[in-house]
């Protein structure tokens, strides 16, 4: 059968030549009959110059999803190729890490696909039809490239509604242990790969949890938003002197209170709505910290929403702020890819205005290299991270 071809309006080929692989029924020229859903097309700019090859939708905000340069089809050597190629990578990059992202989707040139290995289980989530349709060539290729014990999904998120996906989760292949111990920093974290959050947990700040850390040997650390104790239980092994984590989920401070307890390690953990926390102890009586950790959740998933994100992200850094001493420390994420570094230092740098500090930068942080960066496609570079000490 011969492969569709679509042709692109004027001006719109430069962004896909440099890297970017979704294109936008808008960006395309008028074409009579439109493929099925999940069908493999090719691309050409407006003078029917070959741009690539991908996955077809007639519904999605993403028409086209392309997945290579080349006049590949999407047979079992591409997908081995390609899987391959990813689980290399990531053998390079975190060659010690047993728990880590194996596929993330445009960064891999795999748009759509998300694979992330806790130990030698997989967990695999598909939020695009072309994907969907190669799912047993996609398992056939990780089983023979990673042979994990077991192969979980989580197909169970919104995004797979837009292309007309319905949302499932379970076991695929195997048997899955529950909690499974997660092997993060060289601490170990239970995960619940079919209830936690995204597939499981967080991986994309391990690199930073060890890092941060390391600043906080005979410390008093605060850790905010701190789900199930990634940085606040680093900081206790890494010899801080006290250690208080805080989150408003009763189920991961519970949570993380085992983690404190199978690790052996010493930490404090409070059930707590982090902004209202951070009002009531920054008062004139504050309790004082020597490094402070704010690590919250997104607050804006769409450009409309930035200003009241900023406005968020204003308040917690002020508070924070007024609890550390000169010479303390701030360690600060935000992990929208709608606030650039420019924009959340701008942030940081009003509420140390209004507490009345000078801050110092340290260093940088991103996110860990399991989640790879790729400059062409902004939404690949989302975590982004500071640590500022307070000056004298």
């Amino acid at each position: 059968m011969k492969t569709p071809i679509l042709q692109l309006r004027a001006g719109e080929a430069n962004r896909v030549r440099s890297g970017h692989p979704w294109i936008y029924r808008r960006s395309l020229q008028r074409f009579d009959t439109p493929p099925p859903d999940g069908a493999w097309v090719e691309v050409v700019d407006q003078r029917q110059r070959f741009l690539g090859r991908g996955f077809w939708h007639n519904t999605s905000k993403i028409a086209v999803r392309l997945m290579t340069h080349q006049r590949d089809e999407p047979d079992a050597v591409f997908w081995r190729r390609k899987i391959q190629a990813a689980i290399t990578h990531r053998k390079q990059v975190m060659p010690n890490a047993t728990s880590l992202r194996l596929i993330s989707s445009e960064a891999d040139g795999l748009s759509g696909l998300i694979v992330d290995r806790y130990e030698n289980t997989l967990v695999l989530q598909i939020t695009a039809a072309g994907m969907e349709q190669h799912r047993p060539l996609i398992l056939a290729a990780l089983n023979d490239f990673a042979e994990p014990d077991c192969i979980v999904e989580r197909n169970d998120v919104r995004a797979r509604e837009f292309e007309g996906l319905t949302q499932s989760k379970g076991v695929l292949h195997g048997e899955l242990a529950k909690p499974m111990d997660t092997q993060l920093g060289g601490l170990t974290f239970a995960m619940d790969l079919l209830e936690g959050h995204k597939t499981g947990g967080y991986l994309d700040q391990q690199v930073n949890h060890t890092r941060v850390a390391a600043h906080c040997e005979g410390k008093r650390v605060l850790d905010c938003f701190t789900f199930q104790g990634g940085f606040a239980l680093h900081a206790a092994k890494a010899g801080a002197s006290e250690v208080l984590g805080l989150d408003q989920s009763d189920e991961a401070v519970a949570q993380a209170r085992t983690n404190a307890t199978s690790n052996h390690l010493e930490a404090s953990f409070e059930s707590a709505n982090v902004f209202d926390w951070l009002k009531q102890n920054s008062g004139k009586e504050a309790r004082e910290f020597d490094v402070v950790i704010l690590d919250p959740p997104s607050f804006t998933r769409n450009r409309a929403s930035v200003p009241d994100a900023l406005r968020g992200y204003k308040e917690i850094h002020l508070r924070a702020l007024r609890l550390l001493p000169p010479g303390g420390l701030l360690a600060t994420f935000c992990c929208s890819h709608h606030v650039d570094d420019d924009l959340f230092l701008d942030t940081i740098l009003n509420a140390a205005a209004d507490a009345r500090r000078v801050l110092r930068l340290k260093e940088t942080y991103r996110q860990s290299p399991d989640h790879p960066i790729i400059p062409a496609i902004r939404e690949t570079e989302y975590l982004k991270g500071f640590l500022l000490e307070v000056l004298p």
